[in-house]
């Protein structure tokens, strides 16, 4: 809770900062994070998934860490974000705490935007200029002759080093749907967000409702395109370049609408419980920037990755 509430007319600079009281969820959540690494670490250890010494072969005792750091990380969203709320529907938040949540979801989003830049770009690297360098074109001869004497620049890359190959995912199946899908979600909720701000909040909760089924279906369609792909086409992570940087932007991306999807059912959730008003309502505000943005990667995703 705030030790220090601004009373800022509408329209005002705030004069002071918000300060607020001491909570123990900042140094919880820094130590819930340390041994969330700690065991993410020891679980890909002992599981061989690197090759590392056999010496640190005892280190699967602390497989617990993984478990206790996943079930601590949603403890610490769910009662964080539980005071929260509380401090919302107190009108402890001033204009100036406004303006920084503001701030913060900007600066949040834009290291997302980062965040997904390096992954597009080593798949651009890979196919522009890696994959024609080992080809031979340029003065890569030498290094194809070397390397991959019957290498052929193509892309997607479906065939291997050591002779097999696999398929590349078509766009005009599940990930077209899944297209339709998103598009549409974000159409709904953008009809969620009107009709909360003229107060129609039956309108409101039935779209936003209809935004968050829209999102499950598409991970469940992500899933059994996930599951076509190992069965029955043989992409993998492991099928080269392709492979990796293909369930690397498409599970990014899937964890992060997974996440989005999560954000939405707990604004229906405060939606049924009457806690927005057409004047605060922040926290949708800010679920619904976060879900547009993941809207609009994935149209990037479906036209680099599935498409061109």
């Amino acid at each position: 809770m705030s030790t220090h509430h601004d009373t800022v007319a509408a329209g005002q600079k705030p004069t002071s900062y918000y300060v607020p009281a001491s909570s123990p969820w900042p140094f919880l959540g820094s130590l819930i994070l340390f041994l969330l690494v700690i065991g993410a670490a020891n679980f890909i250890q002992s599981h061989g998934v690197t090759d590392l010494s056999k010496g640190m072969q005892n280190a699967g005792t602390l497989n617990f860490l993984l478990p206790v750091g996943i079930l601590g990380v949603f403890a610490l969203m769910f009662f964080w974000f539980r005071d929260t709320a509380r401090e919302s529907m107190s009108n402890m938040n001033s204009v100036q705490m406004d303006h920084s949540y503001r701030q913060g979801m900007v600066w949040f989003i834009f290291s997302e935007v980062m965040f997904f830049a390096a992954f597009f770009g080593a798949m651009f690297y890979a196919r522009w200029l890696v994959v024609p360098w080992i080809a031979g074109e340029g003065k890569g001869a030498m290094t194809h002759e070397l390397l991959w004497p019957n290498f052929q620049a193509m892309w997607p890359l479906v065939k291997m080093p050591s002779g097999a190959i696999t398929e590349a995912m078509s766009p005009w199946g599940l990930p077209f749907i899944n297209t339709l899908l998103l598009l549409t979600s974000s159409v709904t909720l953008t009809i969620s967000h009107h009709a909360l701000l003229v107060g129609n909040r039956s309108r409101q909760i039935k779209f936003l409702a209809v935004t968050c089924i829209l999102g499950m279906i598409f991970l469940g369609l992500q899933v059994e395109e996930y599951l076509h792909a190992y069965t029955e086409m043989g992409l993998t992570l492991k099928s080269g370049i392709y492979g990796s940087t293909f369930f690397m932007l498409t599970g990014f991306h899937g964890l992060h609408v997974t996440i989005g999807t999560i954000m939405l059912i707990v604004m229906l959730v405060r939606s049924i419980k009457n806690h927005f008003t057409p004047e605060s309502h922040f926290a949708f505000e800010a679920a619904a920037w976060y879900w547009h943005f993941v809207d609009v990667v994935w149209l990037f995703l479906f036209l680099a990755v599935y498409w061109f």
